[in-house]
């Protein structure tokens, strides 16, 4: 009718048919977005429509940033007078720089607090573990008030604890591998 309206011929009538379909379907297209979904700090557009943790999420609500620019960090510039302890290089020769270079009484020192350090986080994760354990008391900690009348908060801070142990080793081995590394290495 439009195309009538217009005067148009038989040739550029379809023509005109043909572009007022494309665009009516695009606009169907931008209309109606994907559904995203939010399951904890997962967004996904995978239908998660069924699951319980998961929640739908209108497209507006969605905003996309892009990451800010780094800006390459200022190098360390030679103070006169200042001495990194490192062995002094020949006018000219830019194969050695001083400033990247420490001591190795620097280095020890460093290594040294390090080593107090992680010995420290040693103690203090060694003490945690042993506490859960007490708490834990081989399966069966003591139930507490609210628990009585409720198993499945006594069965869920059992799991807890357990999870908490179960941690609490994780990090004792990684503070042991430090440890060897660091004794390794001098």
């Amino acid at each position: 009718m439009l195309a009538h309206l217009l005067g148009l011929g038989r040739y550029h009538r379809r023509a005109l048919y043909a572009v007022l379909c494309l665009v009516g379907t695009a606009n169907g297209l931008w209309a109606a977005p994907e559904r995203v979904f939010r399951c904890g700090n997962l967004y996904t557009n995978v239908d998660k429509s069924g699951d319980k943790t998961c929640e739908a999420l209108g497209t507006d609500r969605i905003s996309v940033f892009a990451a800010p620019e780094a800006k390459p960090a200022p190098s360390p510039s030679a103070s006169p007078g200042v001495d990194s302890g490192a062995g002094k290089s020949a006018p000219g020769n830019s194969a050695a720089k001083p400033e990247a270079r420490i001591s190795s009484i620097t280095q020890r020192q460093r290594d040294a607090e390090s080593r107090q350090i992680l010995e420290a986080e040693w103690r203090k994760a060694q003490a945690r573990l042993q506490e859960l354990q007490k708490e834990y008391n081989n399966g069966e900690p003591e139930r507490l008030g609210p628990e009585v009348r409720n198993p499945q908060k006594y069965l869920d801070r059992v799991a807890e604890l357990k999870a908490n142990m179960v941690r609490a080793e994780g990090d004792l081995a990684g503070i042991r591998r430090e440890l060897a590394r660091l004794l390794a290495a001098q």
